[in-house]
């Protein structure tokens, strides 16, 4: 277990006249607040925040963010106030810990809303000093490290969040060690055949690698010697989730990805960093589109150094990456070290200004800032910021010169909504390098843009097919919604006034006397124009909402017809489908689910409503689900799933040998795995590869079974298929 004097050592290795009082006063206060409480692993609750505050004091962060990483339970666990932390350490400390302490005393319509409102309030309180999100993120990694003492479903479920927010947030500030760890834990957790299987690949890998890198460090020690450069290089093998996200993407093997080897060289200088990539690109030839500029202009985290791919020694593809120290320790640590080294001088006191300034320079923080105030549906902000955060970046130029930061495949409609929201209303051409090109072409890096406006042109919902900015496709829905509520208004008053005249309701009076905002009420809806919208929109039928105005009009209570029990809306809610869902304000709804991921129970799941066809079932993480429209996914859970079987398809990669196929059936046939159909190929290096589709309980049993084949001595992979 970590020690407290290992902390304060750290913090006074980097902090001249450090307060060491502070963190010591406060592990003092967090080990009694604790006293008596066990984490699941059994360990004494006080060495979760200890782990914390030693991670933020390796990324060199000031004494009150490791305060706080001490403290950051303490309010939401404990009977301590916020009002408390800050008599005792003072308004630095007691802000951190108020913006760290989670809102778990909300009640939210469901968890998709609470987990939203979560993190809309991290970026709320980020935006006001970014150590926030540090200790956070501290947090959710030791969180990580941890989670194998959690149950099945509740791994999954935090492994999903980490996945959509909490990794792509430490990308977006430049903590690529933080990022890494991070990514590689949740595909421990979401997709564990395919971690064990990498892991194991990337071990015989690595072993068989080393004499090679050994080799290729010699030579570039060489080439620094006969230059007079100083200089390190290391070499590694690429962490895992990023060797699955390139085999997923490009539908490549393990064994087709040439570049598993890539090396660091750090250098004292700018200019030793192009003399070492124009030597290293006259040793050995640089593969082309593989080289990538990042000095001259810098990712949005303020990541800086050069990549470059060439054909080494014995004809392998390995990557280059080139930078000084001061460009290493912010591609590690981000705005830790940035803090660090542009700031303020070392042993200065790292205050809460230094944080505030960092945020500013995020142009992408105050774009979230912009979305929150924006969105008030907390799923669609939530959307938004997956959208915007995932993508990687392209550099484009408006004509007077300026930079503009895009996510790669971004549009030149993506663009003229960079520019300003009314550039990209009223978008109806664009200019490229000075050729007009059609709004859905893909910028590249270093493309010329001008955009041509038109004051009668407005938003097409088409461009929703092609847009990759979140702002972009946030203004195009918003205007759409706006015209399609308009139509179910009109449409929603043409029929209600129809059915109106056989029932011998005037409903123009009806709305002018204002029966229909007492009816909107009853309905919970906003305002008659919400009522009529839900109408047009055939949420409602007209018989049902004239039925009630006319209980209304009349002074009468209304009573739902015969032979249907009238629930609470809390019930309705929470109605169980057939199928073990619950789907959030959806009740007696057709459920089916989705052929192209085929969901199991105890995975994240999200519903879309299908016109005619009622809910589909997907993962969260199907790739169909981007490309939905945000006001048709419903929250969706499992909840006391029926026992049934349902469908997943696996492949198996096994030596051709005589009875193997026999001896895998047989296997899944002992573990109650039913086989639904299936096919298999015999491949020239003599093995087989059999693709099932099977019938499983639930996500365990499955991972179960596949763990198991796995372990026959003569299979070489054992994977789930999407």
């Amino acid at each position: 277990m970590i020690r407290i004097n290992q902390i304060t050592d750290k913090v006074a290795s980097y902090i001249d006249n450090a307060d060491l009082d502070l963190i010591q006063r406060a592990y003092v206060f967090s080990a009694q607040a604790h006293d008596g409480v066990v984490r699941r692993s059994g360990e004494p609750y006080i060495s979760h925040p200890m782990n914390v505050a030693n991670l933020l004091a390796d990324m060199q962060l000031d004494e009150a963010t490791v305060a706080a990483g001490l403290l950051h339970d303490t309010v939401e666990d404990t009977d301590t106030t916020v009002d408390e932390i800050e008599e005792l350490f003072g308004s630095d400390v007691a802000d951190i810990v108020d913006g760290v302490t989670k809102i778990s005393k909300m009640d939210f319509e469901s968890k998709a809303i609470q987990q939203a409102e979560n993190i809309r309030k991290l970026i709320l309180a980020m935006a006001e000093d970014i150590r926030v999100l540090m200790v956070k993120l501290a947090d959710r990694l030791h969180n990580m490290r941890t989670l194998e003492f959690m149950k099945p479903v509740k791994q999954r479920l935090i492994a999903q969040e980490t996945q959509d927010i909490y990794a792509p947030l430490a990308n977006r500030l430049g903590l690529h060690r933080v990022k890494t760890e991070l990514e590689d834990l949740c595909l421990k957790y979401l997709k564990p055949d395919v971690f064990g299987q990498l892991s194991e690949a990337v071990s015989e890998h690595r072993a068989a690698g080393e004499p090679y890198i050994e080799k290729v460090i010699s030579l570039i020690d060489d080439l620094f010697k006969k230059n007079s450069i100083k200089g390190q290089v290391h070499g590694r093998t690429k962490h895992l989730h990023s060797i699955h996200v390139k085999m997923e993407q490009q539908g490549l093997t393990f064994d087709e990805i040439f570049d598993l080897i890539a090396f660091r060289i750090i250098l004292k200088s700018l200019k030793d960093c192009y003399a070492v990539l124009g030597l290293i690109h006259s040793l050995w030839r640089p593969v082309s589109g593989r080289f990538k500029d990042y000095i001259s202009i810098p990712k949005a985290n303020m990541y800086q150094s050069l990549h470059s791919t060439v054909i080494g020694p014995d004809g392998e593809r390995i990557e280059f990456q080139i930078r000084t120290e001061e460009m290493n320790q912010i591609a590690e640590y981000g705005v830790a070290a940035h803090w660090q080294y542009k700031e303020v001088g070392k042993g200065s006191k790292r205050g809460k200004a230094a944080g505030t300034r960092d945020a500013e320079r995020y142009t992408w923080l105050r774009q979230i800032m912009d979305w929150q105030r924006e969105l008030s549906d907390p799923r669609e902000f939530m959307s938004s910021l997956r959208l915007e955060m995932f993508q990687e970046e392209v550099y484009v130029f408006t004509p007077n010169g300026d930079i503009k930061e895009l996510p790669d495949g971004a549009t030149p409609v993506d663009f003229a909504y960079a520019i300003h929201s009314e550039v990209g209303d009223k978008c109806a051409g664009a200019k490229v390098n000075g050729r007009i090109v059609p709004l859905h072409s893909v910028l590249k890096n270093g493309d010329s843009v001008e955009v041509i406006t038109n004051k009668n042109r407005m938003p097409s919902r088409d461009w929703l097919k092609f847009v990759k900015t979140a702002k972009a496709r946030t203004r195009i829905k918003q205007y759409i919604r706006t015209v399609e509520r308009d139509r179910a208004i009109a449409l929603a008053k043409e029929l209600l006034e129809k059915e109106g005249r056989r029932l011998g309701i005037n409903v123009q009076k009806a709305i002018k006397e204002g029966y229909f905002l007492k009816l909107a009420e009853g309905f919970n809806c906003g305002s008659v124009d919400d009522l009529l919208t839900q109408v047009g929109f055939s949420r409602f039928t007209p018989r049902k909402v004239l039925k009630r105005l006319y209980a209304v009009m009349n002074g009468e209570a209304y009573e739902e017809p015969k032979g249907k029990d009238k629930e609470s809306e809390a019930d309705a809610k929470k109605k169980p489908s057939s199928d073990g869902l619950i789907i959030s304000g959806v009740d007696n709804v057709l459920v089916r689910f989705a052929s192209c991921c085929t969901p199991l129970p105890g995975e994240p799941i999200v519903g879309y409503i299908t016109r005619g066809r009622g809910v589909t079932v997907h993962r969260i993480d199907c790739h169909n689900v981007k490309n939905f429209e945000d006001e048709r996914l419903l929250s969706v859970t499992w909840e006391g799933v029926e026992e049934k079987p349902y469908p997943a398809k696996i492949k198996i990669k096994c030596l051709n040998k005589t009875g193997m196929l026999g001896k895998i059936c047989v296997m899944l046939g002992e573990l109650d795995v039913n086989i639904d159909s299936g096919s298999f190929e015999s491949m020239v290096d003599g093995t087989s590869v059999l693709e099932f589709t099977v019938e499983v309980k639930d996500l365990d049993h499955l991972y179960s079974a596949l763990s198991k084949v796995k372990a026959l001595k003569a299979v070489q992979e054992a994977l789930r298929v999407s």
